[in-house]
């Protein structure tokens, strides 16, 4: 749901969405998605405490960044229609960490449990990858129905704030 709602701010600031950029974002948020059990399943007890405890912290910091980052943009693009693309770059990776570092604590519990990762991680990944591409299509049609322009940007920055809150205070 945080790949989700990820994908539905970036269409909402795209409001034009590519075949492209649809592939990049839905194919990196889920191979993101798909990853992070099978790291946490391989890493097992060796680093399960570490990551448990600060996993929320790093999803946290990432979102914050990018954020506030694009919150920054939004408003210093306030005479310009154009906005950043965050299927390309930094930003694409820093999203695709920041919304899969939960999968990383999905991958520990089913190490605890003896669970096989694969089926596990490809279901994961595939349902990631749906939602991505569905949520930035619903939100390019609902940036092109509110016609927000630079103000989307803002609005998408306030988005991951806000999941970086919800990922903060659930690992708490």
């Amino acid at each position: 749901m945080d790949a989700f709602a990820v994908a539905v701010a970036s269409g909402v600031a795209l409001q034009t969405v590519t075949a492209r950029q649809t592939f990049r974002l839905s194919w990196h948020f889920g191979l993101f998605q798909s990853l992070m059990p099978v790291l946490g399943w391989a890493g097992g007890f060796a680093v399960r405490d570490y990551f448990l405890r600060l996993g929320h912290w790093i999803a946290f910091a990432l979102l914050l960044y990018i954020g506030v980052r694009t919150i920054r943009e939004g408003f210093s693009h306030e005479d310009e229609d154009t906005c950043q693309d965050p299927t390309q770059g930094t930003r694409l990776i820093m999203l695709s960490v920041a919304t899969s570092i939960d999968a990383l604590a999905v991958g520990f519990s089913l190490a605890m449990l003896s669970v096989s990762i694969w089926l596990p991680s490809a279901v994961i990944g595939l349902v990631a990858l749906v939602f991505t591409a569905l949520g930035l299509h619903l939100g390019r049609l609902l940036g092109c129905a509110t016609r927000m322009g630079h103000r989307a940007e803002i609005l998408g920055g306030m988005v991951l704030l806000a999941i970086g809150g919800k990922i903060l205070w659930q690992g708490l």
